[in-house]
């Protein structure tokens, strides 16, 4: 296969590396935080009139709401960044998310306004997801355009470990807030806001690192032979509209399943009273500390994919993933109603196995899948819908399921259910490892995506 690597040089390579994790980092410090706070707080803040269980739901529900307007951010995102650049949707994007952050620290709650709590709670998590769904198409092309053809797995895998990153950071924060800081009612009354606040310095740190990168090489190249695409997302839909949903299948399993654990399910699961209905009734810091602890063996599994994927190819590494979540799905549940935090930390360690090795190789496999002209579009587009199939609602959806059910069992035969639609899907989509990324290759971007069909 012929090659067209860059000639980004390694110190631009350490740059746009730092500047990837840096960035994704913040963005899903934003985002997680949300999410763990909807376990632990806003049902009681912005929906307790419901009652403990339902509010639980609801609180969950808008944690899925954002995802609906992930696709929109990925359009616009996507659109403008294929034309504009990836670089400023980067910057743009990260701006969004630190001001919708920021102002939830200063919502007032239920008590205080009523039904304008939650209303502005739920206006500011769709700003949320409008950024997350431009965001993460521009960090990944940045470390994978500018990489070496031997080495996009390894610098694809820096925006990736920006999440477990992020997940680690909200944990802790909350940990430290809930366990020293701020303990017992304090943490209801005005503790949560703080990790909320702190994304202000955070979002300045990001805007400078990332401001200081180059323009991807690839969008540099289309810019200058003036090959922009009039209109991205319909050249998308029009010629690989199978693709984008393939795709979208194979992230909809990692989300749903990464989503117990950063979609605030499993704190909440795990910490809720017995007298409001809950299973385990754990304490919130030793919960947190455990997801913080499963979020290093996330962080150390998702960048070891990325390096396995460029030896051995983004599909054989994608079905090592699937086989270890589907190894431990089933025995997760129970290690958490042991009521031990060390269990816990074990099952949730064990579930990072398949949850790294699904996700390390992503922006590479994502970026080999798409045409140079419409690659924004495509891998963010795709990333949008795989995350409204899988994970938007999965957390919602298994506070259900144990509320009808009465078991924890129920939810793993769930996700076992997406996790094997997705493993499905890797199956039938051809390993595109290496492939050129330029636009003087377009010709073979565009064909050869199918095991039915022939390769590029």
């Amino acid at each position: 296969m012929s090659t067209s690597a860059p000639t980004t040089s390694p110190r631009e390579l350490r740059r746009v590396a730092a500047a990837t994790v840096i960035g994704t980092t913040i963005e899903w410090y934003d985002f997680f935080l949300y999410a763990s706070a909807a376990g632990l707080v806003f049902g009681r803040l912005f929906f307790e009139p419901a009652g403990p269980q339902a509010a639980t739901i609801i609180s969950f529900a808008t944690v899925g709401v954002s995802f609906l307007f992930r696709p929109l951010g990925a359009f616009l995102a996507g659109h403008f960044g294929d034309k504009l650049g990836r670089k400023a949707m980067l910057v743009i994007t990260l701006i969004m998310m630190g001001i919708a952050t920021t102002l939830i620290g200063v919502l007032p709650t239920y008590e205080q306004v009523g039904m304008l709590a939650p209303v502005l709670l739920m206006l500011l998590r769709i700003l949320q997801g409008l950024s997350t769904g431009g965001e993460w198409g521009g960090a990944v092309l940045m470390a994978v355009e500018h990489a070496p053809d031997d080495q996009r797995g390894r610098m694809g895998a820096f925006p990736q470990i920006g999440v477990p990153i992020g997940l680690l950071l909200a944990s802790g924060v909350l940990a430290l807030m809930t366990g020293v800081i701020s303990p017992g009612d304090q943490f209801l009354e005005w503790g949560w806001r703080v990790p909320f606040l702190l994304s202000v310095v955070l979002i300045v740190v990001g805007i400078v690192v990332r401001r200081a990168v180059e323009e991807s090489p690839v969008f540099t190249e289309i810019s200058e032979r003036k090959e922009q695409t009039k209109i991205p997302v319909v050249e998308l839909f029009r010629r690989h509209w199978l693709l984008v949903v393939l795709a979208a299948l194979t992230f909809a399993g990692n989300n749903a399943a990464g989503y117990m654990t950063t979609g605030g399910y499993i704190q909440n699961y795990a910490t809720m009273p017995i007298e409001d209905g809950g299973l385990v009734g754990m304490e919130r810091t030793p919960v947190l500390l455990a997801v913080a602890g499963a979020s290093v063996v996330w962080l150390i599994m998702t960048f070891a994919a990325g390096v396995a994927s460029d030896h051995i190819g983004r599909k054989k590494t994608y079905i090592i993933g699937w086989i270890a979540f589907l190894a431990v799905i089933f025995i997760l549940f129970p290690l958490v109603n042991t009521g031990n935090v060390w269990l816990l930390f074990i099952g949730l360690s064990l579930f990072a196995i398949g949850n790294g090795f699904t996700y390390g190789q992503q922006a590479a496999y994502f970026a080999e899948l798409f045409p140079a002209s419409i690659r924004y579009s495509g891998v963010s587009i795709t990333y949008a819908i795989g995350a409204i199939l899988g994970g938007a609602f999965a957390p919602m959806i298994a506070a259900w399921l144990v509320a009808s059910t009465g078991t924890a069992t129920s939810v793993a035969f769930y996700i076992a259910g997406v996790m094997v639609v997705a493993f499905a899907a890797t199956l039938l989509l051809r390993d595109r490892t290496g492939i050129p990324l330029h636009p003087d290759h377009q010709e073979e971007q565009e064909k050869g995506h199918f095991v039915w069909e022939k390769a590029a």
